[in-house]
């Protein structure tokens, strides 16, 4: 069973364990990730794990949900799945939770940037009612990429 949560410094190494295998998820330091659960200053950030229970007996973190928010405005900072999970609804659990938190926290709209590349991902924002809004070239570096930059309404 699945079960999310809100994302607590107890979950760090998981999730950097996690992302560590994914490319496209984030490689912040240690330090970034207590910034982002520690809940001070601006911007607002949110932060949900998805979480499997294990043997009965203890759960591991198999993706986590990143969003801030700045007055209206909802950035999804980031979203991933462990591999053996993707696939399996995480991914939309995820956004849809967020999106739900955002929106209580007072967002009227969410934006994001995804690789032109990320097919998948770019599938599962249109599934949440995500809209292309337009394409920034070169934003990525590593490797050179565009970016495709979506939006959805909130509420």
């Amino acid at each position: 069973m699945i079960v999310l949560r809100a994302m607590h410094a107890g979950d760090i190494a998981q999730v950097m364990q996690m992302a560590a295998t994914l490319p496209e998820a984030p490689h912040w330091p240690l330090s970034a990730w207590g910034q982002i659960l520690a809940g001070e200053g601006s911007p607002l950030r949110i932060a949900l794990v998805a979480e499997v229970l294990v043997a009965e007996v203890s759960a591991a973190v198999v993706g986590v949900a990143i969003a801030s928010v700045v007055l209206e405005v909802a950035e999804l900072e980031s979203i991933a799945v462990a591999t053996q999970w993707q696939r399996h609804g995480v991914g939309g659990r995820l956004l849809k939770e967020l999106i739900a938190h955002c929106a209580q926290a007072g967002a009227q709209r969410m934006t994001l940037e995804v690789r032109a590349s990320n097919l998948a991902a770019q599938a599962l924002y249109r599934a949440q009612q995500f809209a292309v809004m337009r394409r920034r070239q070169g934003y990525y570096r590593d490797p050179p990429e565009d970016a495709v930059v979506m939006e959805r309404l909130l509420g």
